[in-house]
């Protein structure tokens, strides 16, 4: 019974937190769009880009993951696989906006690895009998 409880959190758990941040890297990026003079860069970092060009990044990647978020709460299997890749591309996009935001890029990152690990520790045959 235990196993089963675990399986199912541990996929709302992880669709909590991409809708969580969908809407900070959302609002991370809609800081970037409207003052370009928000984040500070260090100088000559091999990531190097225009603030409004993160700004968009990460307006959109913040969309989609929230959105994915929802999906996988609501039960669709093509979530997970999405779920997994989003949390990736997310954990990588933020990776290069640490010289931007140092301390919030690696929460960011912290919170993708915990998305990864509880979609794919999720076992399915024990939530369906849950």
């Amino acid at each position: 019974m235990t196993n089963r409880i675990l399986a199912v959190g541990g996929v709302v758990l992880a669709g909590t937190i991409m809708i969580m941040n969908g809407v900070f890297q959302f609002l991370e990026g809609l800081a970037a769009v409207v003052n370009k003079d928000f984040y500070v860069a260090t100088r000559h970092y091999v990531f190097d880009f225009d603030v409004n060009a993160w700004g968009w990044i990460h307006l959109l990647l913040g969309a989609i993951v929230a959105i994915a978020g929802v999906c996988l709460m609501l039960g669709q299997t093509w979530a997970r696989a999405l779920a997994v890749v989003l949390a990736l591309l997310s954990a990588v996009t933020n990776f290069m906006f640490i010289p931007y935001y140092p301390v919030w890029s690696i929460i960011i990152i912290l919170l993708d690895v915990l998305v990864i690990w509880a979609v794919l520790s999720y076992d399915r045959p024990d939530a369906r009998e849950a």
